[in-house]
């Protein structure tokens, strides 16, 4: 099929939703990547999603609503702390796992008995399930294992000829998937780290990290969240994360550095000779934001090995890391025990 790119208009958004209500599948911008979207409810049409994106059968997907009433068709039981944290963090980057009602098919939920919840803050995301009126279920809209995309171009590289159409909403804002967490007692465990920090949620609830954020899950374990399982945000490069001083860094780069190597750095201030390089951010919000997209650009200037500076983990540089981690296969040498 041709794969069109639309705009965010009225009519364009309503041809999307028309395609979403027939059962076909519609790429379309969020606050945090773009999304690959089909009808939540609608098995066949959610299965077209798994196979544009090449995704295992067992990692569930994300529903997307437009209002909070949508609710109570997903999810068969709320917590009364849910309530609480979409008060305070909805329409907005967080999505929350709640046990799913029998409208939720399996395929949706990657055969867990749970579904995660998300009400996008996007205003085209938004309008485009108000007009559908269905909730739609969404993963980013990428080919399974790539960088999530943050634009369109990114999109229309992985899908032209997969899907029938592309809204085109512009560069995506926080341009890292949403925090994913589940209901623990009366706080919250966070699955997948994004926008909403932990520090942000502790201001709600009692708030822990979850093992496999940053650790591989055991064999056989199973995956409550997307993002959880599988190698994931990967270039075609190999990526290695070096953690240590700039000065460590620098001095790693002199000694290791071969022809087809590059370098994934804050803001360039760092020493590493001829090797060619790419920054990706000096702060948080710059790295969550530019990460994905300095991945993919690392690949169409044909790296072949990826020296990347270590985020920190205070705030979104945990969802930061969480990324650069799946994505080295968590490849990470220490430089001060290298020394």
């Amino acid at each position: 099929m041709n794969t069109r790119i639309l705009d965010c208009s009225e009519e364009n958004l309503l041809y999307a939703a028309g395609i979403i209500k027939d059962g076909g599948v519609v790429a379309f911008p969020t606050e945090t990547v773009y999304g690959l979207g089909a009808n939540a409810l609608d098995a066949e049409a959610v299965k077209k999603i798994f196979a544009a994106k090449g995704r295992p059968a067992d990692n569930p997907l994300i529903v997307h609503i437009s209002d909070l009433s949508m609710i109570e068709k997903i999810a068969a039981e709320v917590p009364p702390t849910a309530y609480k944290l979409a008060e305070r963090f909805w329409p907005g980057p967080l999505t929350m796992i709640m046990p799913k009602s029998e409208l939720i098919p399996s395929v949706t939920s990657g055969g867990l008995d749970t579904v995660g919840i998300r009400f996008p803050s996007h205003p085209a995301a938004r309008r485009l399930i108000e007009l559908s009126g269905l909730p739609i279920a969404a993963p980013s809209a990428n080919l399974s294992g790539s960088p999530s995309p943050t634009n369109a171009k990114r999109v229309f590289d992985d899908m032209n000829g997969r899907i029938p159409a592309l809204i085109d909403g512009g560069e995506s804002e926080v341009g890292l998937e949403s925090t994913v967490l589940c209901f623990d007692g009366g706080g919250v465990r966070i699955l997948r780290p994004g926008g909403i920090t932990p520090e942000m949620l502790s201001e709600v609830c009692r708030v822990t990290v979850d093992r496999g954020v940053l650790n591989e899950l055991e064999e056989g374990a199973v995956a409550r969240s997307p993002g959880m399982k599988y190698r994931h945000y990967a270039p075609r490069a190999k990526v290695i994360i070096l953690r240590g001083s700039a000065e460590s860094f620098s001095e790693y780069i002199k000694n290791n550095a071969a022809d087809g190597d590059w370098c994934l750095l804050f803001d360039g201030s760092e020493s590493v000779g001829d090797v060619p390089y790419i920054c990706y951010g000096s702060s948080p919000d710059e790295q969550a934001h530019r990460l994905f997209e300095s991945l993919r650009e690392l690949d169409a200037r044909g790296a072949k090995r990826v020296f990347a500076r270590c985020p920190g983990t205070e705030g979104v540089g945990l969802a930061v890391y969480n990324r650069i981690l799946r994505a080295a296969g968590f490849c990470v040498t220490d430089l001060e025990v290298v020394k």
